[in-house]
């Protein structure tokens, strides 16, 4: 089981790595609301809901994090190539 769920993630890691950084922090939002959802849906009873749900704002909250994070990027990049730092 262990061998299994170790095997597991390192898949889940390695598929990462041809993503672009929105499609990464979208992806990462949607598991890590996943799994918080998922806890607080136990509580109530009803954890599928809550995984679904969390996967959706996780995922939303991801992808406007990756938007926001590439409109700053060429503020970066000027600075640098300008050698200045910020």
């Amino acid at each position: 089981m262990r061998l299994a769920l170790l095997l597991l993630a390192g898949l889940g890691l390695s598929a990462c790595a041809e993503m672009t950084p929105t499609q990464q922090s979208t992806g990462i939002g949607a598991l890590g609301g996943a799994a918080i959802g998922g806890i607080a849906g136990s509580f109530s009873g009803n954890t599928g809901m809550g995984a679904l749900i969390g996967a959706g704002v996780g995922g939303l909250g991801g992808y406007l994090y990756g938007q926001s994070q590439q409109s700053r990027q060429p503020y970066y990049s000027n600075g640098y190539r300008d050698n200045r730092s910020y």
